[in-house]
């Protein structure tokens, strides 16, 4: 029954247009990757993988996957963090954010990651990317899929939006609201979610969502802009929202999003409207600048305690140059913070920067995530391998691997594949043992 209701409420929703809708229901979904360029660019990527990539028309990153690509969680390139997994008309948000390098960015509603490792790819590891996601194991999945993009200029928090904006009140420069919502776009995916459709979740969904737009407003600076996106087609929660929005915040004004993928919005033709006939399974963004003048933002930084001498020894024979960001020891580990950070005491905070590792007696040992922020090209002591080479399967399985006639050194030694980080090792006797994680390991 609760099928038959959502396809009344699209019959009147779309009117002429409901039938070639219906029948898009029946055709198979749609599946992405978008290309990390913090690690490996578009062209490269499409090179390595086996498989012909289309472009999709939402992001100049994104490509639509055929149907044999199948089991990408278990390939190389997607342990080293080259590609995200992503539904096509989510990659839309991000790109009409248009994010510039330098910039102060939220998402603030940040898992599983593919916004948030786009945001970061535009950004290039400058500025400051925050991102944050109120579900605490959704949390968890966000932090370990910054890890493995390699991004290293991010905090991720487990907040509610509203101390967020209490903490934080104009701080930002840009700022993303993909809201949780109905998720009628993924119903075409997920179809045993067409008996969990009811308009009374719409309605909750609604409420959740001009909350959330409340924190929003308060965290973007004068001057800042914004984008609003769900994954779902009613009107309540895509249009109704923007609309309640602006009436509450005239300081707020409707950007016409230029970018010319799926159709204009209901009644709103500044915002837009992503259908399966557009190539994706289903999005609404809109975008809102906030008016006045910016003034800088300026609060406490971290007051931080030093990382060990060690560390920057370490740092320096691994990767020959200063360490980015801001070492210091947080309960017994050796993080790198990015610069500029504002005091996170009292902030639920997952992670800030880079989990650079800890020391054992007098040694510093590494973390798995220093390798995977890291620079191929900046790592002194590496061995890089092929997709082809044997010994890639064999190391994401956890197994000691031959260092062969490469020329490295004993002890520590940095691991990539087709020159992307992977992670890293230990050398001694021509052997490299594994310190690849064990919950991130092929085991089958």
């Amino acid at each position: 029954m609760s099928k038959a209701l959502f396809l009344e409420s699209m019959r009147a929703l779309l009117g002429a247009a409901y039938e070639s809708f219906a029948a898009s229901l029946e055709e198979p979904a749609f599946r992405g990757i978008t290309a990390n360029t913090l690690k490996c660019s578009a062209a490269k990527l499409t090179d390595l993988l086996p498989y012909s990539l289309e472009p999709t028309p939402f992001s100049q990153n994104g490509f639509y996957l055929p149907p044999a690509a199948e089991h990408l969680g278990r390939h190389p390139l997607h342990h080293a963090g080259a590609f995200y997994v992503q539904e096509p008309s989510a990659m839309s948000a991000a790109a009409v954010l248009a994010v510039h390098p330098g910039e102060k960015v939220l998402d603030l509603c940040a898992a599983p990651g593919g916004k948030t490792a786009a945001l970061a790819a535009a950004l290039n590891g400058t500025g400051l990317l925050w991102s944050n996601e109120y579900v605490k194991q959704r949390a968890f999945t966000l932090l370990s899929n910054c890890e493995r993009m390699g991004v290293r200029n991010a905090v991720i928090s487990n907040a509610d939006p509203h101390l967020l904006a209490a903490r934080l009140p104009g701080y930002f420069d840009k700022v993303l609201v993909d809201a949780p919502c109905s998720g009628e776009g993924m119903l075409r995916r997920e179809k045993a979610e067409y008996e969990q459709w009811n308009e009374k979740n719409i309605t909750i969904c609604a409420a959740r969502q001009k909350a959330i737009l409340e924190s929003a407003a308060a965290l973007l600076r004068a001057g800042g802009e914004m984008v609003y996106s769900t994954c779902t087609f009613n009107k309540t929660e895509n249009e109704d929202v923007i609309t309640w929005f602006l009436q509450n915040y005239p300081d707020f004004e409707l950007v016409t999003i230029q970018e010319h993928f799926g159709s204009e919005g209901f009644d709103m033709p500044q915002a837009r409207r992503i259908f399966p006939k557009d190539g994706g399974e289903g999005h609404f963004i809109a975008k809102l600048k906030k008016g006045g003048v910016s003034h800088n933002v300026k609060l406490n930084n971290f007051t931080l305690k030093p990382a060990p001498p060690a560390f920057e020894n370490f740092y320096k024979e691994q990767f020959g140059s200063p360490p980015y960001g801001m070492p210091c020891e947080i309960a017994g580990k050796t993080y790198l913070i990015p610069e500029g950070t504002p005091d996170l005491k009292g902030l639920p905070i997952l992670r800030a920067g880079v989990l650079a590792g800890e020391m054992k007696g007098k040694i510093f040992f590494p973390a798995h995530a220093l390798y995977a922020a890291a620079s191929a090209k900046d790592c002194t002591n590496r061995l890089n391998l092929s997709l082809a080479d044997t010994r890639t399967a064999r190391f994401l399985h956890g197994e000691e691997i031959d260092v062969g006639d490469s020329a490295v050194n004993k002890g520590f030694c940095a691991l990539s594949v087709e020159n992307i980080p992977l992670g890293f090792g230990k050398v001694s006797g021509g052997k490299l043992k594994n310190h690849y994680p064990k919950g991130l390991r092929n085991l089958s």
